[in-house]
Order: C-alpha cells, then sequence, then structure tokens
C-alpha cells in the first residue's frame, strides 16, 4: 500500500512517516498544497493523508480538484481547527474522513486501516464498534448508549476511542496520556483520571473498568 502525506508541519509529516513506514506501508511527504496535487493527480496512491491549512492551496481546494478529476483516492483530512462546519466543509468537498490535530497515532493508523478495508471491499459503512448497548461510531465521532446518543467532548471522545479500539485489553494511564495529549504534554498525568471518571458518569459506571497497577479495560459483555 502506498500512502501520501500532505502536512506542511515537517516535524509532524516526518513522524507519521516513520509511524506508517514501520506499520508496512510505503510513504511520500510533501509540504505544499499544489505540490500536493500533483503528487496526488499524477501517482498511484491508495491513501492521502491531507492537512488543510497548507500553503500553496488549502486541503479544501486539494480535495475538491482531486474529486472534480475523477480521482477516487481515499482522503483522510487532518486540521487543528475544531468545528462542525469545518469537518462539514472537508466532507463536502469528498474527504473520506477527519482527524483534528492533536489527535491519537493510534486512532489515525485506525482510520487509515479502516479506510484501506473499505476501499477495498468498495464499502462505504463508517467504522462502528458495537459492545453491549455501548455503539461507538469513529468516523462520525458519535456514542449512543442504548437508543440515547452522548454528547461527548473531543478528548472525552478520544479517551473512549482509546478504550473502544482495545476493547476487552488493559489501556494504560501513560498509553492514554501519550495518545491522546501527544508527547509534548507535560501537565498532570491524573488528568486522564478525570477523563475516565467523567466517561463513566456519563455512560455506566462499570462499562470502565480499573485494572489496579496497569490501567483501564472497556468492558465487552453487555
Amino acid at each position: 500500500m502506498r500512502l501520501l502525506i500532505v502536512e506542511d508541519e515537517k516535524r509532524l509529516a516526518l513522524s507519521l512517516a516513520r509511524g506508517l513506514t514501520a506499520e508496512g506501508y510505503a510513504v511520500d511527504v510533501v509540504h505544499d498544497g499544489r505540490e500536493g496535487l500533483h503528487q496526488a493527480s499524477e501517482g498511484t496512491y491508495d491513501l492521502v493523508i491531507l492537512d488543510i491549512m497548507l500553503p500553496g492551496l488549502n486541503g479544501y481546494r486539494v480535495c475538491a480538484a482531486l474529486r472534480a478529476a475523477g480521482h477516487d483516492v481515499p482522503i483522510l483530512m487532518l486540521t487543528a481547527k475544531d468545528g462542525e462546519y469545518d469537518e462539514a466543509e472537508g466532507l463536502d468537498t469528498g474527504a473520506d474522513d477527519y482527524l483534528t490535530k492533536p489527535f491519537s497515532y493510534v486512532v489515525l493508523v485506525a482510520r487509515v486501516k479502516a479506510l484501506l478495508r473499505r476501499r477495498g471491499q468498495g464499502a462505504g459503512a463508517s467504522p462502528v464498534h458495537v459492545h453491549g448497548d455501548l455503539k461507538v461510531d469513529t468516523a462520525a465521532r458519535r456514542v449512543f448508549l442504548g437508543e440515547t446518543e452522548i454528547a461527548l467532548t473531543a478528548k472525552e471522545f478520544s479517551v473512549l476511542e482509546q478504550l473502544v479500539l482495545r476493547a476487552g485489553e488493559v489501556v494504560s494511564k501513560s498509553e492514554i496520556l501519550e495518545h491522546v495529549w501527544d508527547f509534548a504534554y507535560d501537565g498532570d498525568p491524573n488528568i486522564v483520571e478525570v477523563y475516565v471518571s467523567t466517561l463513566r458518569r456519563k455512560l455506566r459506571a462499570g462499562l470502565i473498568r480499573t485494572v489496579r497497577g496497569a490501567g483501564y479495560r472497556l468492558e465487552t459483555s453487555p
């Protein structure tokens, strides 16, 4: 699988490229919107990771131009913006998924794999994880408990997403901290406990178990 990263933050682009290469993908990187459009148009890519705020052409215009030219390559948009309008605009221009910075690398890889899997299957359904009466749509970023939709903040959703992607496994506090708050976070590590407590209150107390000395586990039984 060959991926193209169009990202002007060179440190982030290099980090993503190294990680995805370690996952077994062939990765090309460009830092400019015009060059990204050229590469995506001329190259044979299985997926494009596209930042929105780019020099030359922004990600919206790159995406729209690719779709107008008939390219159906899956596009995962990255942005520092966070709002319904931005997400809607990205998806309206033809993006397949949307991830807001700062994001978890584990979640990005999961989104990449889901998009590639959907492309291979020819399916357009969003990746939905169901565990008992909990349903989490990681593409639409919506959470349901039974028939009730639960409103979560971006950070609350990211913490829950970490647990959902590894449901039934123990996820350590340091893993959540690293992937949700990124390596640059130097605040109180107990912030994870605060968010887990909030999730228990909003969802159900027994849904997230504390494994003493190890971390947290999302229960998979009803």
